[in-house]
């Protein structure tokens, strides 16, 4: 594929792109602002630690609710608006070589995806925080997981810290078949 023309999420996991279930590819193949509604069940970490680095990445609200997300695609990179519990969590998405980075407040990540059973599995090769490079050893407990529940959009998000424990863990779904 070109990556001049082709999706973000294409570009990167190349071939096994296609084997993914058509829920998954229909979000990730999308162009331009698409807007998806679902629901997100998200549990948070109530440690003092876990409060403030959640707050300077905007990470959601505990809870269980409606869940709308704004995705504005183009081949080389995402932005992504997550709408819970009357909070937006956004975050812009690009590529660097074979590393999706994603910028989530005042963090930046650089995420390996690989295809694992039908899912997409992001798993965290490097961090940086105003700038400076942490230690990607610190953030093994980051990662996420989208696959597809039937006809929806799947996905599993979740993040822990040494010393800091839970930030938060969410999951639910999206209708991806109207946007």
């Amino acid at each position: 594929m070109d990556a001049g023309v082709s999706p973000l999420f294409a570009v990167l996991l190349g071939p096994a792109f296609a084997t993914l279930p058509e829920p998954v590819r229909a979000l990730h193949v999308a162009q331009g602002l698409k807007r998806y509604v679902g629901e997100v069940q998200v549990e948070r970490g109530s440690g003092l630690l876990s409060r403030l680095v959640a707050a300077v990445t905007h990470l959601p609200p505990a809870g269980v609710g409606p869940l709308c997300v704004e995705i504005d695609a183009s081949p080389d990179h995402e932005r992504w608006i997550r709408y819970i519990g009357g909070r937006a969590m956004p975050s812009r998405l690009w590529r660097e070589g074979d590393v999706l980075c994603e910028r989530l407040g005042v963090a930046t990540f650089g995420f390996h995806l690989e295809v694992v059973n039908e899912a997409i599995v992001w798993r965290v090769v490097r961090v940086g925080v105003f700038g400076m490079w942490l230690p990607p050893r610190w953030f093994t407990g980051v990662g996420a997981r989208e696959s597809a529940d039937g006809e929806r959009y799947a996905f599993d998000v979740g993040a822990s810290l040494p010393v800091v424990g839970l930030l938060v863990h969410y999951t639910g779904w999206l209708d991806v078949r109207n946007e």
